[in-house]
């Protein structure tokens, strides 16, 4: 007998007019399409042509009738001291038609770009709301980004205003973002026409040149304005990642389609009705946060929850479950990373049993791949499902996820479970044939990618097609590799890149992780492959080991060493692993495995622009010359 989940997968494949016409009814349209699915200039495929909309209007205007009192927005920020503070959809309607006026009359106007530079504060997402508005399209780029990586954003964008924060906070320091902003502008070409800055009483910027505007001055006498009218195809925001190339990628995302997926997800993925409190405790600046901190929570009608601060040493790691039991949070969305410091310095949770935490009925993990360990330590101190699910910048939305708003599968550790409704997920070999069941190779999901999806990358569409389409003729690359199970539970074992090649056998670095980090002594661990003269490659481990162990690490590499051996075997070749203090992330948690292999193969490397903290590599290169590797080696 079917259920839910597979009559909306199985409909959405064979009839995607049909499928996505019905579920866009629940968005407000100034005018309906004239073709759901226009498919007439392949592979560009865009969804809703003909429609107009607004998307800040569905996020805001339209539930202040109905819910204008139920709070839209808590901002909560351990640091600053424990400020607190609730925005209506009410409120938030004011204070966004107000700011979009201030942008109004600073020059932007409908198509023109914004770049956002701003920490985690409720003017975040209220600029992103702004922009939209005006029909604009906003680039949001983190706050305290380096200069450099920033000037490329700008040149790339051309946007007429940035809307910054003087600002950020960090643990022990605060982080002025006006010097940073200003040298970005003197190394851009492009020269933006405004600098809009939200002073912030921890450290107020110099506002003294031609360009430089004081949010709060100009709120005080704007002119609220309307919604500006744009079509479903029109680009609702760039967001960039980084680019094999060096030139950051403009990821496009357009605003019909856009808001009809996550409109869609908040309730078939993460099972929330309106009214609910859902939280993702992310960053504005990641894909997650357009999501699921501004886009799906809005859109549905629910209350988001602005965060600024750390899973641990804000106080403690205790802080996520004090924001879950205070703001009656009902869904929790994090990444893997945040819970395995949780559980390094926590292991029993002994601090969650000060809140209570009974309105929280599902934890979602995402942005780095769950290893089975985290998923069955959450499970058994949440007592709730833990739902790992995976998608990518790129797509805006999941990929593969146990819908828990249609059907509750039993999860598989290791696996996002399938395919969401939308998506055709087959597994590839080299030559582009589909692969046999539980065999490695590359996941790829068959065109067209349903709505919400990027459509093209900003003025590049060949290098849209390039870097995701030709390949794999037919099919989006996802650049993940893994396989499908016989029940079609998906597996994404690691980036293709991290898939190594030990004496001519594929090993995927996930597996091998899913077996370290299963050690009692390990909180974390990352494996990638090294140069090796016979074999090609070997796979090098790096531990982290949780707060409290004491035990001789030697005795710990051996151990971890005859594990992999024993569950995955002698074709592994696993011999080489180090224990380090912490590992090099980018600000959403992903670890940095490229750059470790290219230090310990001594290769020249460029140090991403989102990494957490330079000074970690120069730990990681001590630690890895003292195995023979990196400088070491030469």
């Amino acid at each position: 007998m079917s259920n839910k989940y597979e009559e909306a997968h199985s409909r959405s494949l064979s009839d995607p007019n049909g499928f996505w016409g019905e579920i866009a009814q629940d968005i407000d349209w100034v005018k309906p399409w004239d073709k759901v699915l226009d498919d007439s200039n392949p592979p560009f495929y865009r969804w809703f042509s003909g429609a107009e909309c607004n998307t800040c209007y569905n996020a805001v205007d339209r539930h202040v009738a109905t819910r204008g009192d139920q709070a839209a927005i808590i901002y909560d920020s351990p640091m600053t001291g424990g400020t607190k503070r609730t925005i209506t959809y009410k409120e938030l309607q004011d204070q966004v038609s107000r700011f979009a006026g201030v942008l109004r009359a600073n020059g932007v106007g409908k198509g023109d770009r914004v770049i956002v530079y701003m920490p985690m504060i409720a003017e975040a997402p209220i600029a992103m709301l702004a922009i939209a508005r005006l029909g604009a399209i906003h680039s949001v780029v983190f706050g305290g980004f380096a200069a450099a990586e920033l000037a490329t954003r700008i040149d790339d964008a051309q946007p007429k205003a940035i809307v910054a924060a003087s600002c950020g906070l960090e643990p022990g320091r605060t982080i002025e973002y006006k010097p940073l902003l200003d040298q970005a502008v003197e190394l851009s070409t492009h020269k933006p026409e405004k600098i809009i800055v939200l002073q912030r009483p921890e450290a107020e910027a110099d506002l003294s040149g031609e360009r430089d505007v004081d949010w709060l001055k100009e709120m005080e006498t704007a002119e609220p304005a309307e919604c500006v009218t744009v079509a479903a195809t029109d680009p609702l925001y760039i967001l960039y990642t980084s680019g094999t190339t060096g030139v950051p990628k403009g990821i496009l995302r357009d605003n019909g389609g856009h808001m009809v997926a996550l409109n869609y997800t908040m309730k078939a993925v993460y099972d929330v009705e309106p009214g609910d409190v859902f939280w993702a405790a992310s960053d504005v600046g990641w894909v997650v946060g357009h999501s699921y901190i501004v886009y799906g929570p809005l859109l549905h009608g629910c209350t988001t929850v602005i965060y600024e601060g750390k899973p641990v040493g804000t106080p403690d790691a205790g802080a996520f479950w004090r924001v879950v039991s205070e703001h009656n949070v009902r869904v929790l969305f994090t990444a893997p990373t945040a819970l395995r410091a949780i559980k390094r310095d926590d292991s029993e949770a002994e601090l969650m049993k000060q809140y209570d935490m009974s309105n929280l009925k599902a934890l979602y993990l995402a942005g780095e791949r769950t290893d089975p360990d985290t998923l069955e330590w959450s499970q058994k101190i949440l007592g709730t499902p833990v739902v790992d699910h995976w998608w990518q910048t790129e797509t805006g939305w999941s990929i593969a996820a146990n819908c828990l708003g249609l059907h509750e599968f039993p999860t598989k550790p290791g696996s996002p479970t399938k395919a969401a409704p939308g998506w055709d997920v087959q597994v590839l070999a080299d030559d582009g044939h589909p692969v046999e069941a539980g065999k490695i190779g590359s996941i790829c999901c068959k065109l067209p990618l349903p709505p919400g999806t990027l459509p093209s990358l900003w003025n590049a569409d060949a290098r849209y097609q390039e870097a995701y389409l030709d390949e794999f003729p037919g099919y989006y690359k996802t650049g993940d590799a893994g396989y499908l199970d016989e029940d079609g539970y998906v597996y994404v074992m690691s980036r293709t890149d991290d898939i190594i090649n030990v004496a001519g056998h594929r090993l995927s670095t996930g597996a091998m992780e899913e077996v370290l980090s299963a050690h009692p002594d390990v909180a974390e661990c990352a494996v990638m492959g090294v140069a090796d003269q016979l074999k090609g490659q070997m796979p090098l481990g790096m531990l982290v080991l949780k707060a409290g162990v004491d035990r001789d690490h030697a005795d710990i590499i051996k151990e971890v060493v005859k594990m992999v051996r024993d569950q995955i075997g002698p074709v592994a070749a696993f011999k080489l692993a180090t224990v380090v203090d912490r590992l090099p992330k980018t600000r959403s948690g992903k670890i940095l495995r490229g750059t470790m292999q290219k230090i310990a193969d001594n290769e020249e490397y460029k140090a991403p622009a989102t990494i957490d903290d330079m000074s970690i590599l120069d730990e990681i290169a001590t630690a890895l010359e003292g195995i023979g590797y990196g400088k070491a080696r030469s």
